[in-house]
């Protein structure tokens, strides 16, 4: 039989894993069928839906995965994205189904803190000039800011919000944050000061997105918002890109109303090679890759494919966003 009329348990569309790797192999010694389709949107039509009448689970990327997708994947029992945020996946679709909305809390939590830092010192610091300076033979040595003493506003005082307010504290970082379920306890134990999101906005040196991308946080930082921020301030987003208004950004920066910019998240993704965030002076910008990282990538994979082998034993899920599912009649 050829490996295109197999019949398939896992279907795998996380770009980072590949046929024969620790996940593969760990999915295959529990009995199951896989198949890698990191395009599956690339996919012909009558291909893609032949795959997805088969699968029982999906081990998800950032490529979307739609209404249109799930409502062929008949037998489906559970989708996990390997990461924390889901809007790739149609979760209302997925409810609509019974089928359980899973991500791997906690895998990339260190990674994504330390490039908000990374990102935060190259903004601060102005490493994009210097290196294209240098490059090109001009020997300037730009003036930076330092880290120490100023103050970080966290929006979303989560998983990662709070392991950036521990790195924070190593560079003697003042920190405040916002976040609609606020841990008193953890800030407390910390030395966070709990704001308002427009107290964060205007108050904060540098400005950190820690929240996931709804209706509710969709242009968040908005013109309004970047007006409200301090002259000097730097916005860091490692988030999603919907939830800054990337004009208003652009021409904030561009304008001077804010101090700089470093992103790694974009509303649209691949990012054009002619977006005006890759050419407006002042926005540091690289390939939604703050989660990317060998123990990261590694410990994302392995607990999703622990989750999908142990609901397709008929074990309940783990990390569910959508607990609603269980309302369906199976």
């Amino acid at each position: 039989m050829s490996a295109a009329a197999e019949s398939i348990d896992v279907l795998i569309t996380t770009a980072f894993l590949q046929p024969g790797d620790e996940v593969d192999e760990t999915l295959r010694a529990a009995g199951l069928r896989t198949h890698h389709a990191p395009e599956l949107a690339a996919l012909p039509a009558t291909e893609r839906a032949r795959i997805l009448s088969q699968v029982r689970g999906i081990i998800a990327g950032t490529q979307p995965l739609r209404a249109a997708d799930l409502e062929q994947a008949l037998r489906l029992e559970i989708v996990v994205r390997t990461g924390v945020g889901y809007d790739s996946v149609d979760v209302a679709a997925a409810t609509a189904q019974g089928v359980p909305v899973c991500v791997t809390a906690g895998a990339n939590r260190q990674a994504v803190a330390e490039h908000v830092f990374a990102l935060m010192l190259a903004a601060a610091r102005r490493v994009p000039e210097n290196i294209e300076n240098l490059a090109a033979g001009r020997w300037q040595q730009l003036t930076g800011r330092e880290l120490h003493g100023a103050t970080l506003g966290i929006l979303g005082l989560g998983s990662i919000g709070k392991a950036v307010a521990g790195i924070a504290r190593g560079f003697g970082m003042r920190v405040i944050a916002y976040d609609p379920y606020f841990d008193e306890d953890f800030a407390a134990a910390n030395g966070i000061r709990r704001a308002t999101l427009d107290e964060v906005v205007s108050e904060a040196d540098f400005i950190t997105l820690h929240l996931f991308l709804d209706d509710s946080t969709r242009n968040l930082i908005d013109a309004e918002r970047l007006a409200a921020m301090k002259s000097d301030a730097i916005l860091v987003n490692t988030a999603r890109g919907g939830i800054v208004d990337e004009d208003a950004l652009v021409a904030a920066v561009r304008d001077g109303v804010i101090g700089g910019a470093a992103l790694d998240v974009f509303a649209a993704e691949p990012l054009p090679a002619d977006s005006p965030l890759l050419h407006t002076p002042g926005i540091v910008a690289t390939t939604h890759v703050a989660g990317a990282t060998r123990e990261a990538r590694g410990e994302s994979g392995r607990m999703a494919a622990a989750n999908v082998i142990g609901v397709l034993a008929g074990d309940a899920p783990r990390f569910v966003v959508n607990p609603d599912y269980q309302a369906v009649p199976a």
